[in-house]
């Protein structure tokens, strides 16, 4: 990127146009400007203006229109991002010391991922030019290089060497046995046609036949080798690219499933589920079709140089002469079409991110009668999906025929020479015959093999959009040692926990034991960090100090998938999959028998509707719960709970969200699982712990009241102005 660019980019979408300029003509010669990032915040959570500018060498920090820090890009630094609540910290390290940090809001969560990426890779010596980004409609897009990411995609051979050893021995076979009948059509000219032609005297035709029958043969033999090598080929390589396609889909998916909820923050659901579908999908395309053709293409090219060479040197050099200029326009538009194709598909999973918030959302949609916005916005997301495919096709459409015109211009001069050889009896005219058809192949395999191009170059940008995901390490992972929790009791015991979100501490210094079978209702204002504190009980963060012990064993020592085994949660908006009324009951234990579903069931206080309903358990659930009342996806929520028969229980204000006779009938179902269970209840509603055996009174991520409900209320405390404020909103 030059600086007239960068500065065109900057000026274009907001971004500082003219800073770019300035600091890519202040910088050394050979050190140029690859990205940068507007951050909105600084450390005091106050908006501000922030640019982080990477180079091919350094991290420079800008405010003011002044440069303040910069860092030379070593082996032992790199940068680390996550997002939380809508905020989001970026932390440069050396040597896992903090050198600087940085806030942003969630907002500049892409690009900040984007510079982390490239920077990391720079400390790590791998080539910048491989990853220079490009600046377009909805920000700077890291394009790969399409070798470096294609090949990536070998560690998904492993197991399957065999099968890709075969495939490229049937692809060399087949090529080979492809080039033998224009080489037999040389002896047939000169020795057979030729000489029959220009014969005076009688010659029989049986003679004729005898001679010409050992060509024809030939040529029939290897025309169905080659065919029948090329089918085997074709099979074998579809084959192996299914096989690796779905490996890339099931290993992706499941790396999501290991990524930590810090790292959805940032994401879109529409992004994520794009490079799930679509680009695997363009993966899977070019594995089993353009690469093929590709290899074929390029030992096609290599085999016919050589056989050229082989018959006429000189020949051969004249016949190849378009074939530079040809190589090195295919190196211009290949960088261009890998930024190309990295901003289309940024672009077009920016239009699956517009369907996948409206399409779920459209209750809320035509509630508020936004439908024409949502379809401008819809538009808006398409058009720049059109404006990214219109830059590919205008480069492409100029491409595409001036290769088509430098292969005829190579047959030309191929004709013109070989003729001019042919009158002087320096070639016969078999040579020169055999000589045009694998010339004409040779063109044609390079017309072929540039007009794959963009399919490899969108493969290489669906590749690295997959490998980004991959690249992810989840913050909460198992421990090197694990212990196995078994069958917790439930004893639970916080210990002087502190979490830091970026630069703001959530919970300051806890300590809280709770005996196995306790419940503790949890209440405080909005922001007093109740949330968190169960979110770091149920482990989907980690405490910044201190630790969470359970039956005297610190969380952190258990395997996540173990641990959360024992763990049930029942949030305020129960969230249900699509399926029968059953398979959502049983989503936590999947082998649960009929009978254990509806005693689950019954004990959730949800038998009663459920059988009311046409099909019983077996009633289709809308997605998210659709056709199902807000009651009744709660008592299925807790039914869900029930049968996962968790030690430890969390309630996430489960009623604040209904009516009060639902409420009651909810309070019941929760009265029947918290029985026996150490458990959490985050209550809206004070009166609903009223028979919690304690409270806990948060306010500013610590703890400032325990106590029974009446206790608490003669204190006259901060429970009793909780209580108290909300009596008179009721009134």
């Amino acid at each position: 990127m030059n600086a007239q660019n960068a500065t065109h980019a900057a000026k274009e979408h907001g971004r500082g146009d003219s800073l770019t300029a300035t600091w890519q003509a202040g910088l050394p010669e050979g050190e140029r400007i690859l990205f940068q990032v507007a951050l909105d915040i600084n450390q005091d959570r106050q908006f501000d203006q922030i640019m982080l500018v990477l180079t091919g060498r350094r991290l420079l920090e800008i405010r003011n229109g002044k440069q303040t820090r910069d860092w030379e890009l070593q082996s032992a630094f790199a940068l680390r991002s996550s997002v939380f609540s809508g905020l989001g910290s970026l932390k440069l390290l050396n040597n896992q010391s903090l050198v600087a940090e940085w806030a942003f809001t969630a907002a500049k969560a892409s690009d900040v991922s984007r510079i982390m990426v490239l920077a990391n890779s720079i400390a790590q010596d791998q080539s910048c030019e491989e990853l220079i980004p490009t600046m377009d409609i909805d920000g700077p897009i890291a394009a790969p290089a399409a070798a470096k990411s294609l090949l990536r995609l070998t560690r998904f051979t492993k197991g399957r060497m065999g099968l890709a050893l075969l495939g490229v021995a049937l692809t060399l076979a087949a090529t080979a046995a492809g080039l033998i009948w224009p080489y037999l059509t040389m002896p047939l000219i000169d020795n057979v046609l030729i000489p029959w032609q220009n014969l005076d005297t009688e010659l029989t035709v049986a003679r004729y036949y005898q001679d010409l029958a050992p060509y024809l043969f030939g040529l029939i033999g290897s025309a169905l080798l080659a065919w029948l090598l090329g089918w085997a080929r074709t099979y074998v390589m579809s084959l192996l690219s299914e096989q690796v396609s779905g490996d890339l889909r099931n290993e992706t998916y499941k790396h999501l499933q290991k990524l930590s909820l810090d790292f959805y923050g940032a994401k879109r659901t529409g992004d994520l589920i794009s490079r799930i579908s679509s680009d695997s999908d363009r993966i899977c395309s070019f594995l089993s079709q353009h690469l093929l053709d590709f290899v074929t293409d390029v030992l096609m090219i290599v085999l016919t140089s050589i056989i050229l060479f082989q018959l006429d040197p000189w020949l051969a050099l004249v016949a190849l002469l378009p074939f530079p200029v040809i190589a090195w326009m295919t190196h211009l538009v290949r960088v261009r079409l890998r930024h190309g194709f990295a901003r289309a598909g940024h672009a077009w999973e920016s239009m699956v991110s517009v369907l996948t918030d409206a399409i779920p959302g459209v209750r809320v949609v035509k509630a508020f009668a936004q439908e024409r916005r949502e379809v401008v916005r819809f538009e808006n997301a398409n058009k720049h999906v059109l404006d990214s495919n219109v830059r590919i096709n205008k480069l492409w459409s100029f491409f595409g025929p001036t290769v088509t015109a430098l292969t005829e211009v190579g047959l030309l001069l191929i004709w013109a020479y070989g003729a001019w050889l042919v009158a002087h009896q320096t070639i016969t005219v078999g040579k020169l015959g055999v000589f045009i058809t694998y010339i004409s192949r040779f063109y044609i395999r390079l017309d072929s093999m540039s007009r794959m191009l963009a399919d490899t170059q969108r493969a290489a940008a669906a590749t690295f959009r997959v490998f980004e995901i991959l690249d992810r390490t989840p913050s909460v992972m198992d421990s090197q040692n694990p212990i196995d929790p078994g069958r917790l009791r439930g004893e639970l015991e916080l210990r002087g926990i502190r979490f830091r979100y970026d630069n703001r501490e959530v919970i300051s210094g806890i300590d809280l034991k709770i005996r196995a079978g306790e419940l503790i209702g949890l209440v405080g204002s909005s922001g007093s960090g109740k949330s968190t504190l169960v979110n770091l009980v149920c482990r989907f963060y980690d405490v910044t100090e201190g630790a969470i012990l359970v039956d005297g064993h610190d969380i952190r020592q258990f395997p996540i998938e173990s641990y959360r085994s024992n763990v049930g949660i029942v949030l305020q908006e129960p969230y249900l999959f699509f399926g029968t009324i059953a398979e959502n009951i049983a989503y936590g234990r999947p082998d649960a028998s009929p009978k254990d579903i509806i005693a689950a069931a019954k004990a959730a206080n949800a038998h009663g509707f459920i059988s009311r309903l046409p099909d019983g358990y077996d009633s289709i659930v809308g997605e998210r719960g659709q056709g199902l009342s807000g009651g009744e996806r709660q008592r299925i929520s807790i039914a869900r709970a029930v049968l996962t028969d968790p030690r430890l229980l969390i309630l996430d204000e489960a009623t604040s969200a209904v009516d009060n006779e639902t409420e009651r009938e909810i309070q019941a179902a929760l009265d029947n699982l918290v029985k026996g269970r150490t458990t959490i209840a985050i209550a809206h509603r004070l009166s609903t712990l009223r028979h919690a055996d304690r409270i806990v009174v948060m306010d500013k991520g610590v703890v400032v009241e325990i106590g029974k409900h009446d206790d608490l209320l003669a204190r006259d405390g901060a429970y009793a102005k909780l209580h108290q404020a909300q009596l008179a909103v009721l009134q």
